[in-house]
């Protein structure tokens, strides 16, 4: 098969940085933020950014619901930072009002690791994404406190005070990482959601 089509949803966040990395994994990559635009993608990515702000423009958008049908019919969707908020099924120390697509079953605490000031940078050892530890950047992030009996957790901080926080989970389709991949140049972690989307499609 040829490039998957694989957008970003662009509502607020790093959408640039995602869309140049997944088009340099061999994506055909494209910002979405219409409903219109979401029925032309075989993968979806929600990138970094702020979780309530990117909860409360998903409605304004009217990309909810449009969202939630396409997990539920299987589209494979990677989520990074904000985005792996965004697909739990439960957030610590989040807004009362704030709603995600609750894909993956997990809880995750929101600011885990700190405020900005706290922003970091750790190796992380990857399943599925072969070579040295993913050299992780860590703005703000969120850490997986459970994940469900269907939930598989694919990377841990090696090393560090971190070391041991689950920061990178896969249900089915559905992928989601605590850190940064797209501000580090190395593509692996896309390269592997490519793959996962091509298998899908």
């Amino acid at each position: 098969m040829g490039a998957p089509t694989i957008g970003v949803l662009a509502l607020q966040g790093d959408v640039r940085e995602h869309v140049a990395a997944l088009a340099a994994a061999g994506a055909d990559a494209r910002p979405v933020r219409r409903p219109a635009e979401l029925d032309a993608v075989d993968g979806l990515v929600v990138p970094g950014g702020e979780s309530t702000t990117i909860s409360k423009l998903a409605d304004i958008f009217e990309m909810r619901e449009p969202i939630d049908k396409r997990i539920a019919d299987g589209m494979p969707v990677y989520g990074s930072c904000a985005g792996m908020i965004m697909l739990a099924t439960e957030v610590l120390d989040g807004r009362p009002d704030q709603r995600g697509f609750a894909g993956i079953d997990m809880t995750v605490r929101r600011n885990a690791f700190g405020r900005q000031v706290d922003s970091f940078e750790a190796p992380v050892t990857i399943t599925g994404v072969e070579g040295e530890p993913f050299h992780a950047v860590f703005i703000r992030a969120p850490w997986v406190e459970r994940v469900g009996a269907g939930v598989e957790v694919i990377g841990t901080v090696t090393d560090g005070p971190a070391a041991d926080r689950i920061v990178a989970v896969r249900q089915g389709n559905l992928l989601a990482t605590s850190f940064h991949p797209e501000l580090t140049g190395d593509l692996r972690v896309h390269a592997y959601f490519v793959d996962l989307v091509r298998a899908t499609s």
